[in-house]
């Protein structure tokens, strides 16, 4: 007897899940195991490319959530409450769910994996995380043996292709996110990319799996690349380090305690890094792990097919282990977190930082900055003078590694002096 799957949404996705479900030809077997029972949209008599019976449509999202003839419910609507509510319907009807939808999971992750394991379902996100990059598959499954030390990764497509031409170009943000608005690479309202906000749902979720505990959104550190410019990039270029928004999670440890250290920041990757020579919309992940060491994992983070290829691969892991293992819930597939995470405030991470001032070109203004540095016990690696221009100087100076509550409180410091304009930019390092 056939899996029969209710699609909530045939947008770009839902059509690429519904096209592979349909083309079977050359794919894994399973697939001929499963039908398509009913299709939840807005426009029933919509014109679409894909050919689907005519009566399967509804619009009534509810109806497939409780339908007790569908065995997997795949939700592609997008959204944060309608989806959580229709996600929640399915679980609590006794189905499984696969979705694509990261806010979702973000946000209440933790409410929709208890009610799958009080259920005795599975809820698979895949998808939901760098499209078509098997990297949930990675930390639940493949990578089960180890230690994870850190994930860290290019997890959104749009900054990264805006930080690529930004680089290769010579330009600025505004006229590039314009352009890439137009081509369809970013939506009309950016914020979520370009604010760090889809990273970091992503690095919530990828967190949680890497290490085990439950992560709440807002004690994740966000900040985006909108203050990012040609200068800072080209500065970068000449010192060997390229411009990438990462998603950064990794234990840490202080005199006080154990914690993880999680967020999401612009950072000068050293050109050597395994990162940074992941351009365009490409995403990247890096895990580390003991005993497997350095891994990574490259590919297309979003569109149809990517999306929609991990989607389907969700519905086979279904599928295969139910024909499996009908009566017990496979441990590596579903989710055992139960704990809240401790997060490390972001004022006592330990970086390395960049920073750009622009100051009077007169003496002794290098010696002050240096001074207020030392005085907050952040030791300097270089300071560096250019770009004179009307009795206005540029300075770069990178640190040491530091608490970036006391670099805080120097820059503080520094941008009372008289002699300081400006500080434009502040961008953390990776070492190199």
């Amino acid at each position: 007897m056939a899996f029969k799957i209710g699609l909530l949404g045939l947008g770009t996705v839902g059509s690429g899940v519904a096209k592979i479900l349909l083309d079977r030809q050359g794919r894994h077997p399973l697939l001929g195991e499963m039908e398509i029972t009913r299709v939840g949209v807005r426009s029933p008599d919509k014109p679409r490319d894909v050919d689907l019976p005519q009566n399967i449509f509804t619009t009534d999202l509810e109806a497939i959530a409780t339908d007790p003839a569908i065995d997997i419910v795949v939700e592609l609507i997008g959204g944060t409450d309608r989806a959580y509510k229709l996600i929640m319907q399915a679980i609590n009807h006794g189905k499984h769910v696969v979705t694509a939808n990261k806010a979702v999971i973000a946000r209440y992750g933790a409410e929709i994996f208890t009610a799958a394991k009080e259920k005795g379902v599975y809820v698979m996100i895949e998808a939901a995380v760098c499209g078509g990059i098997p990297v949930i598959q990675a930390l639940k499954q493949a990578l089960g043996a180890n230690r994870i030390k850190s994930v860290m990764g290019i997890v959104n497509g749009t900054t990264n292709y805006i930080l690529t031409r930004m680089h290769r170009e010579g330009g600025d943000f505004e006229p590039i996110l314009a352009e890439a608005q137009k081509l369809g690479y970013a939506e009309a309202d950016p914020t979520a990319d370009v604010d760090g906000l889809d990273a970091a749902d992503k690095m919530a979720i990828l967190a949680s799996l890497a290490f085990g505990d439950r992560i709440k959104l807002e004690d994740i550190y966000c900040e985006g690349i909108r203050q990012i410019t040609s200068t800072d990039i080209a500065f970068a270029d000449e010192m060997g380090y390229v411009i990438k928004l990462l998603g950064i999670a990794q234990h840490t440890e202080t005199a006080r305690e154990t914690a993880l250290d999680i967020r999401v920041h612009p950072v000068m990757v050293p050109t050597s890094h395994a990162l940074a020579s992941i351009h365009g919309v490409t995403n990247a992940v890096r895990i580390e792990g003991e005993p497997i060491g350095e891994l990574v994992l490259s590919g297309p983070g979003a569109g149809s097919g990517a999306t929609a290829s991990a989607v389907v691969a969700d519905i086979i892991n279904v599928v295969a282990t139910l024909r499996a293992n009908p009566s017990n819930i496979n441990l590596t597939m579903g989710c055992t977190h139960q704990h809240y995470a401790k997060v490390q405030s972001i004022a006592d991470s330990i970086n390395l930082f960049y920073v750009r001032l622009v100051v009077l070109n007169q003496p002794g203004v290098i010696g002050a900055i240096g001074t207020c540095f030392g005085q907050h016990k952040v030791s300097l690696e270089s300071i560096v003078q250019k770009h004179i221009h009307d009795g206005m100087a540029s300075i770069a100076v990178i640190t040491q590694k530091c608490q970036e509550s006391n670099f805080r409180n120097a820059l503080k410091e520094i941008g009372e002096l008289n002699a300081i304009d400006s500080i434009p930019t502040v961008i953390r390092l990776l070492a190199a």
